[in-house]
């Protein structure tokens, strides 16, 4: 399982993933989950993943070889005009991956099917942020869907839609997305730090802050004590059933 997060503010686009992978309880294993492709001063594209791990590297493998492959640069996530052309990329990549994989061939519900958030700033336009379907379709961010998240997203979405504000610093995004993986962890083993998280400010055509938040952490361990003793302290506040 896996959990990530794209979110847009006015600063710009902040992601965060999980890095667990397992096949049961007995077979745990880390792999990062966000990709990056750089052009300093002209573009970011950042990929996250989630799905079956196979297919999800095939994807990000055969996009990343295709950047370096003299023969295929007419079509690179390095040399796309926009980010809606990007995103048909990946997308047709995806379909492809998932053809190929499929002794069926490529079904919606097939079990080598993967999902993905596509962010990120090409210059002369604005940051754009995406979520691509397993059948390689996709969705933009709005205003009214400022956010997406892929994997397991019942336990932190609740968090992200109570507190968001495009207007929040990064500093301030960074808790709000700190409280909501920290309430997935403790809700589903098959979630697990370390977390990777990334903040491409806008304008900024590079990476800005890039870190990985492990458990032993300090500012991770002050937030998630934090986030349960205020729920504690809240749940103690309220008032009794009357009986």
């Amino acid at each position: 399982m896996t959990y990530c997060v794209g979110l847009k503010i006015d600063r710009g686009l902040v992601f965060m993933s999980d890095t667990r992978t397992n096949a049961g309880m007995d077979s745990i294993s880390t792999f990062r989950k966000m990709h990056v492709w750089e052009e300093p001063g002209e573009r970011v594209i950042v990929l996250m993943s989630a799905g079956n791990l196979a297919t999800t590297q095939a994807v990000v493998s055969l996009l990343d070889e295709r950047t370096k492959a003299i023969s295929e640069r007419h079509s690179t996530l390095l040399e796309t005009p926009s980010m809606y052309q990007t995103v048909r990329i990946v997308g047709d990549t995806v379909k492809e991956v998932i053809a190929n994989s499929s002794p069926a061939g490529e079904k919606a519900d097939s079990y080598f099917n993967a999902s993905f958030i596509l962010g990120g700033q090409i210059k002369g336009s604005e940051p754009r942020l995406f979520m691509i379907y397993p059948e390689g379709n996709f969705i933009e961010s709005t205003d009214d869907t400022p956010f997406f998240q892929i994997g397991e997203t019942k336990y932190g979405k609740p968090i992200i839609i109570r507190a968001y504000e495009k207007t929040m610093s990064l500093a301030e995004t960074v808790k709000l997305l700190l409280v909501s993986f920290d309430s997935t962890l403790k809700s589903n083993l098959s979630v697990g730090l370390p977390l990777d998280l990334l903040f491409l400010e806008k304008d900024a055509f590079k990476v800005g802050l890039k870190k990985r938040i492990g458990q032993d952490d300090q500012y991770y361990r002050t937030i998630s004590d934090g986030w349960s003793n205020a729920l504690k302290t809240a749940f103690a506040s309220l008032p009794d059933f009357p009986g």
